[in-house]
């Protein structure tokens, strides 16, 4: 066929292809121009799924009856006017598509006052045919209406799921919305049934509310509140605590300027700060808002918007990572509560005189030794020495506010839990799992503080890599020495491994190799080789902790209790289990029927 220039129609129903996937496609665009419109409330109506109506009403500005006609032409937009705003966009929507490609597939109204203006204007569409604006009654604000989505694409309608199936990806659009804009309100119903109900969030314990409403009571029962910022990138959120975890990545939230993005460096970040307090094969659940320089950041790469590309990954990375990881370091029971202020004044009768932090600090062991006795019973004996011995078992503080997060031990469980009375109620503590995390901790700490002492290999190690693997190599040669890797380049697709570290000296360096290579691409860093030492210390930590079975004295429990509290991510085991429970006096009463 010759070369020809397609009809406008023509053009829009292609650009809704990219566009508009299904009706939730539809919600999404047209909620955010409502947020970039500045509304306080946004309601969605829904019938069929958003097959038969999508209804969106807002409070914005409101469009001008000059400006109606021409929001439904292609690339026509408010947001942006030259290469300069596109560089550094701030709002949802830019492209000046959304409008025009919803049109042109489906039977379309748009009614809206502008703030100042005395009437409304409406503007309809059928199948990308517009009428002439005609005065309307409608508050300030805008109203877009969406009948018959597909009507005449039937092979489009087609490929639509069921009622059901598209109403639940408009559901969850609306929900990452929701989360991006606390301050909003969104109310959401369909086939005239309220199934959404969200009021404006203006403060924290709004927030918590609302994100209890969109992912959970759970969720926000232990959300850890995130307000962070590290050289000019600010973080701010909501992150579950360890404990709370899934068995899919579905809590899992970002956004970057306001935008819900789907980003592998962020996620990789988030992957790492979690890496040794979760359970093999559970996911966290967290919803982080990133707010940064527009210009620092590309929201252009997508046709729908769904990624963007940072112009320095590897600073966003670090600063991300290093912002989860604060945070977790204080999973910590009484970590993130308040501690009373007489916590300090409480008795040397009922606690170990000296905290069980100062005791000589367990020496790295190695393969092939037992440390069970030597280490740990030693250290255990240490910190029964620093307790008062002849203290009763049930010495507590007339006063329990002054009672420790994790109280005082009162007995041993099977050999294996410890009990322990607090101000709410009864503790149950894993004395393994506790005793693991404490330990593991500090041989961080201790290898932490040490430079990575590389071990030549006797025969140095070829490996055959791609091409632009090769190229990373060499241009990323202080991240391998940083890490105790020295690798240098022996041809065009081919890399020599010299050097390992030495913690290292038994694992497969070219596996080691590959997937710090693997890192580098996908995130820009890689941490591949400080997680393989840490694991390796995380097992020294598990067979080098104290035994069930272990009878532990009344002052050897009060010092691990004190410890745990003082222990960064104490909450969880180095596999991801949890090390302590409770049972308040008032879940007590519930079960013993007090009081009915």
């Amino acid at each position: 066929m010759p070369i020809r220039k397609l009809p406008s129609h023509l053009v829009n129903q292609i650009a809704a292809g990219e566009v508009v996937e299904r009706p939730a496609s539809v919600v999404k665009e047209l909620v955010e121009n409502s947020l970039d419109s500045g509304a306080g409330q946004i309601d969605i109506e829904i019938l069929a799924g958003g097959q038969k109506l999508i209804r969106v009403r807002d409070d914005g500005a409101g469009i001008p009856k000059a400006e109606l006609v021409t929001a439904l032409a292609r690339h026509a937009t408010s947001k942006i006017a030259s290469l300069e705003d596109l560089e550094a966009v701030v709002s949802l929507g830019f492209r000046g598509e959304a409008l025009p490609s919803i049109a042109s597939v489906s039977r379309f109204s748009i009614r809206s006052r502008a703030a100042a203006a005395d009437s409304a204007w409406e503007v309809a569409a059928n199948g990308g045919e517009l009428s002439e604006p005609r005065p309307v009654a409608h508050p300030p604000g805008t109203t877009v209406e969406v009948h018959d989505l597909f009507f005449n694409t039937p092979a489009r309608r087609r490929f639509l799921r069921t009622e059901r199936t598209e109403f639940t990806h408009i559901e969850k659009w609306l929900k990452r919305l929701a989360l991006s804009r606390p301050e909003v309100g969104f109310s959401l119903t369909h086939n005239q049934r309220s199934v959404l109900a969200l009021p404006p969030a203006r403060d924290l314990t709004a927030e918590l509310g609302r994100l209890g409403k969109v992912c959970g009571s759970a969720f926000a029962e232990h959300a850890i509140a995130i307000d962070a910022e590290r050289d000019g990138l600010a973080i701010r959120g909501f992150l579950a605590q360890p404990t709370f975890s899934r068995s899919q990545p579905d809590l899992q939230f970002w956004f970057v300027n306001g935008r819900s993005v789907s980003d592998r460096t962020l996620a990789h970040a988030a992957r790492h700060a979690f890496r040794d307090v979760l359970f093999h094969g559970r996911y966290p659940a967290y919803v982080l808002n990133i707010t940064m320089d527009p210009a620092a950041v590309d929201a252009n790469a997508h046709p729908a918007k769904h990624e963007v590309r940072f112009r320095d990954g590897r600073r966003v990375h670090g600063i991300v990572a290093q912002v989860l990881e604060t945070a977790l370091a204080d999973t910590r029971p009484g970590g993130h509560e308040q501690a009373p202020a007489e916590l300090a004044a409480v008795s040397a009768t009922t606690a170990p005189a000296e905290p069980y932090r100062t005791q000589s600090a367990m020496p790295l062991v190695t393969r092939g030794s037992a440390p069970a006795r030597t280490a740990i019973s030693e250290t255990l004996e240490a910190y029964a020495r620093a307790s008062v011995q002849d203290a009763p078992a049930h010495a507590l503080p007339a006063d329990r506010r002054e009672l420790p997060p994790l109280g005082f031990a009162l007995a041993q469980l099977g050999g294996v839990y410890i009990l322990a009375e607090n101000a709410q109620g009864l503790v149950l503590v894993d004395m393994h799992a506790a005793h693991e995390r404490i330990t593991y901790e500090r041989l961080k700490r201790q290898f932490d503080d040490k430079s990575l002492v590389g071990q030549p290999l006797l025969v140095p190690v070829t490996v055959s890599v791609a091409s632009n693997e090769a190229d990373l190599v060499e241009t990323e040669r202080d991240v391998f020495e940083r890490v105790g890797l020295l690798v240098d380049r022996s041809g065009p697709a081919h890399v020599r491994i010299r050097e390992v570290p030495a913690l290292l000296r038994r694992a497969d360096p070219e596996s080691l190799l590959r997937d710090t290579l693997a890192d580098l691409a996908e995130a820009g860093r890689s941490n591949r080789v400080e997680d393989a030492c840490h694991e390796l210390l995380a097992t020294m930590a598990c067979h080098g902790s104290v035994r069930a079975n272990r009878q532990l004295e009344i002052a050897e429990m009060n010092a691990l209790l004190r410890e745990m509290e003082s222990t960064e991510r104490a909450d969880q085991c180095n596999h991801g289990r949890p090390t302590w429970t409770a049972l308040s006096l008032s879940d007590l009463d519930r079960l013993f029927l007090r009081g009915q």
